[in-house]
């Protein structure tokens, strides 16, 4: 959902100098014209104005795919009309969807008998998921505690502060206690040690990360599972653990097939996944795996039949494109497991490209982890002149879009730098990127350091007042987030 805002109070209108042979007055801005224009006229004047918009392959703060193959794009628009949820009317697309389910709880090591079905839907995304899993814990853990007698009114599930937003929302809109375990500087994941310590009788589940949005690292689920499988014995409870598996999920199975952290490990009763990050499908589509049926509540799958026949529904919403399940089928069945894992390879190489290229700098501190998500997480060894909003800031100038932020509680004093790997971001990227940031340092040197300078006078009558590097650092972070906030705010918000 967009709220929207006015970019300019006395412009009301839209000038169309260029589609002028088609249409002379102007349009108005915020009401729909009176009279109808030329389709040619209508597509000029907004693709005049989308030119304005970003490269989305230079967008390096997005995780979401920004291309695929020209004969999965024709496919995508084929279906474009579709309706997925008219599964009567279009059970081709059904059946897609349904195929794409199975290979993925497959994928990560579902126990299912050789012609058992997998329990798992397709999403508009992995918050949408994510919802959706968190219901099935709240329902089945409220059901448990009626049974047993007892107050089933103040659940809670337990994270790393390096959750996605998409959690706390879930947590405010359904009334959810959510607990989060601080990160500490270094440390940029949940500690399972804390986390299991924050478990009590009315924890509905731990939410682990397979990638952190914040750094790319993978949290110990192993680990996770091991220690609250010994807490369980002793309690008696069943607290169990979702994986967000997000940007991971499809990264895991190709580059680390070693790692547990998925199915095999019994606590894990679901796991989410973009298909529209690593899974290399364009915005939006995400799936959601239970364990086994068990695990979704049958109180919470609606079953209508005013389409034509019985369907059983677990969604937030009802209509939705058919396109983005068709590119996903696309997709599994034409790289297959050879193809993801030379994507999900050529990406890491890339990484370590830019993490090579950066170190060689001598500027930059790897926040990031080689093991993980195929991106670079950095910030400068020496950010008291000029800081990493204000790198980000000039990077514009070369059309790169790298975000700038401060770490959750308790590491907010650390600012970072992100540039995620995408397929479609080459070796050749990734050496310019180098290049480019080397020419921002450069010229940042050449500049004198106000905002250091404006952080320490804080006196009265403009005295300079002695701040600890800390500090000062700090206070410079903060008043860096508040200007790109503030930058964000002129434009569209989006909640």
């Amino acid at each position: 959902m967009v709220l929207s805002k006015t970019a300019s109070e006395s412009d009301v209108s839209i000038h169309s100098t260029f589609a002028s042979r088609y249409v002379r007055n102007s349009l108005p801005r915020f009401k729909m014209p009176e009279n109808s224009i030329p389709k040619e006229a209508a597509y000029q004047i907004i693709n005049d104005e989308l030119m304005l918009d970003g490269n989305p392959r230079l967008n390096l703060a997005s995780f979401v795919t920004t291309w695929m193959e020209p004969e999965c794009d024709k496919l995508m628009m084929d279906s474009i009309n579709k309706n997925y949820v008219d599964m009567d009317e279009y059970p081709v697309t059904t059946e897609l969807q349904n195929r794409c389910v199975n290979m993925i709880a497959h994928l990560f090591n579902a126990p299912l008998e050789e012609s058992e079905v997998a329990v798992g839907v397709g999403t508009v995304g992995s918050s949408e998921a994510i919802m959706l899993a968190g219901l099935a814990f709240k329902r089945k853990w409220q059901n448990n505690r009626k049974a047993q007698g007892k107050p089933y009114d103040k659940p809670n599930i337990v994270t790393g502060a390096n959750v996605q937003v998409c959690w706390e929302k879930f947590a405010r809109y359904f009334e959810v206690e959510l607990k989060e375990v601080k990160l500490s500087e270094g440390y940029y994941v949940m500690d399972p040690v804390k986390a299991v310590e924050m478990v009590d009788e009315n924890t509905i589940c731990v939410a682990a990360i397979l990638g952190s949005t914040l750094n790319g690292e993978f949290e110990d689920v192993k680990l996770l599972n091991d220690l609250l499988l010994e807490k369980n014995k002793q309690t008696g409870w069943d607290t169990p653990i979702h994986v967000d598996a997000a940007s991971g999920g499809f990264i895991a199975p190709f580059l680390y097939p070693e790692l547990e952290w998925d199915f095999k490990l019994p606590l894990v009763k679901s796991i989410n996944v973009s298909g529209h990050k690593y899974g290399l499908v364009y915005a939006g589509i995400g799936w959601v795996i239970w364990r086994g049926k068990e695990d979704l509540p049958e109180e919470l799958i609606f079953h209508i039949n005013y389409l034509g026949a019985d369907q059983p529904t677990f969604t937030l919403n009802f209509s939705k494109g058919s396109s983005q399940v068709i590119a996903q089928y696309y997709q599994l069945i034409r790289l297959g497991m050879e193809g993801y894992r030379n994507v999900m390879e050529n990406c890491h190489e890339n990484a370590m490209v830019l993490k090579q290229g950066l170190e060689k700098t001598g500027r930059f501190n790897i926040v990031s982890k080689d093991h993980g998500v195929p991106l670079v997480a950095f910030s400068l060894k020496d950010n008291k002149r000029h800081n990493e909003f204000e790198v980000a800031e000039m990077l514009r100038r070369f059309s790169w879009i790298v975000p700038a932020y401060t770490m959750p509680a308790d590491a907010q004093h650390v600012t970072v730098m992100r540039v995620v790997i995408r397929e479609d971001f080459s070796r050749t990227l990734a050496e310019r990127l180098v290049l480019d940031i080397t020419k921002v340092l450069h010229e940042l040197d050449s500049l004198p350091s106000k905002l250091a300078v404006a952080a320490q006078q804080n006196g009265k009558n403009g005295t300079v007042v002695k701040k600890t590097e800390m500090e000062t650092q700090r206070e410079v972070a903060t008043y860096w987030k508040k200007f790109v906030l503030d930058r964000k705010t002129i434009k569209n918000k989006i909640c």
